[in-house]
């Protein structure tokens, strides 16, 4: 089941309705609706898989108390070892096992050595990463004594598998949604209503941008040695917009539906294409997974505190696994490594905090400075990109030479259409850049020209929308 299918169209009102109007005045009972609401949306996908959604919960639930009431410290850290190695082995089974064993055995074939190496011939589950990694935050908090074990089986559950959340972030942590799951939730009309909002412009920008970009994106990345210079350019831009409007789409239905339900989820993206530099572009990039790892790698590998070596090595190290984080393949660690380069300057001369406000903030329109900074910056995610779409890095590094190459010069030979919803996209953001979303008009007195904004968005979706199965980020 997914945000954008008939059949999500149906069990969104089903659930709203049994848990407002039936079960509104039992936060309990609520609780337990999301629970089997959220085990069913899972099941969806493949059943076989909810098990291992159960398991991966009871393990983190059970390891909490049990380092809760841990009689001593080398008891507590047996425990909270325990947990971390399932968890992690578990990815390692089901997202890197093939991974290592197909780079190694590459590794002995480079030297001579021919060897069949064991593959698991194994569907990833989708939505492991997320999950995986709020078990993880949640035991380590224990472990650190930042928060106490929740002993209510369901509320942890609920918190680990709600469904607007469950399959593609953002990533929680227990200190800021399981309070909301704890305590009474009160129906606000005002939070609904710009729920529903933040829904629609999550739609526009996956099945009008995001869709309409992939179309053209799977033309030019499957065969880019048949395209000139200016295709493959327009093809990297529309990817950039692909991967932006589906995922940071999925975030804002995610965010608008869980709002409805009276539970307000972590901002993971704000606006992050009007970016200055690189390190303010990952502040507003999947914020969620970025704040992860600065709390639970970055800090605890020492952070910025033990000098510009220190600092150096931690920004590779947190890129690098963020790119294998992605997948399993060669491409996503180069990724990773091209925007730890990129942000690296910025590191060494302190210049990673510069722009921590909103561009042009006191105008209209960005200074030429400001143009071109958010030129700049964008145009080296773009590069990125090309790392994280590519099937290989020979084929992404291709990609690149062939782009630049005045030998292959020409114009674009494609359908340039979703340049007109990119644009939309842009100018909605831009004048919204201070607000949650695209579509947050409270500042809009006049209620017709709110309306009609809202409306000529649902024609869009409902005439230029391209129908799809899925969001990049489940695969991850």
């Amino acid at each position: 089941m997914i945000f954008n299918s008939f059949q999500f169209l149906l069990f969104l009102p089903i659930v709203f309705a049994l848990y407002w109007f039936v079960f509104g005045r039992n936060g309990k009972w609520q609780n337990v609706l999301l629970l089997v609401a959220s085990y069913y949306f899972y099941a969806c996908w493949d059943w076989r898989f909810l098990f291992l959604l159960m398991f991966s919960t009871g393990l983190d639930y059970y390891t909490g108390l049990k380092m809760a009431d841990a009689p001593s410290q080398p008891m507590k850290r047996f425990w909270f070892w325990l947990s971390v190695t399932i968890n992690i082995g578990f990815l390692a089974v089901f997202k890197y096992f093939n991974f290592f064993a197909d780079s190694f055995g590459d590794l002995l074939s480079g030297f001579g050595f021919q060897v069949n190496m064991p593959t698991l011939a194994v569907i990833l589950p989708v939505g492991i990463s997320f999950y995986t990694f709020h078990g993880l935050s949640y035991v380590i908090d224990i472990y650190k004594d930042k928060i106490q074990p929740e002993r209510n089986i369901v509320d942890y559950s609920v918190f680990v598998s709600f469904f607007p959340l469950l399959v593609a972030g953002p990533i929680e942590r227990a200190t800021h949604l399981l309070p909301q799951i704890q305590k009474e939730r009160i129906f606000s009309y005002d939070k609904a209503a710009d729920g529903l909002r933040q829904i629609l412009w999550g739609l526009f920008m996956k099945v009008v941008v995001a869709d309409n970009c992939a179309v053209v994106v799977n033309q030019v990345f499957e065969n880019p040695e048949q395209q000139n210079s200016g295709t493959l350019a327009v093809g990297a831009i529309f990817f950039a917009f692909q991967i932006y409007g589906d995922f940071s789409g999925y975030s804002n239905i995610a965010l608008g539906t869980a709002r409805l339900f009276g539970v307000e989820l972590l901002r993971n993206f704000a606006f992050p294409y009007f970016s200055r530099d690189i390190a303010e572009f990952w502040r507003r990039w999947h914020i969620s997974l970025s704040t992860w790892f600065r709390d639970y790698l970055y800090i605890p590998l020492g952070g910025s505190k033990g000098g510009l070596w220190m600092q150096v090595r931690n920004t590779m190290i947190i890129f690098l696994v963020s790119g294998f984080w992605h997948g399993a393949n060669w491409t996503f660690l180069v990724w990773g490594g091209l925007n730890a380069l990129f942000i690296l300057p910025l590191v060494i001369f302190r210049l990673n905090r510069k722009n921590t406000n909103i561009v042009a903030e006191n105008s209209v329109f960005p200074s030429l400075l400001e143009l071109c900074q958010m030129g700049f910056t964008f145009a080296l995610t773009v590069i990125a990109w090309i790392f994280f779409r590519a099937e290989s890095v020979a084929k992404a590094w291709d990609y690149i030479l062939r782009m630049f190459s005045p030998a292959s010069f020409g114009m674009p030979q494609i359908d340039l259409k979703p340049f007109l919803f990119i644009f939309i996209l842009v100018i909605a953001e831009w004048f919204r850049r201070k607000k949650q979303h695209g579509l947050e008009l409270s500042d809009i007195r006049v209620g017709a020209v709110r309306w009609s904004i809202y409306l000529a968005v649902f024609l869009m979706i409902l005439v230029f929308g391209v129908s799809s199965d899925s969001f990049i980020y489940f695969q991850f």
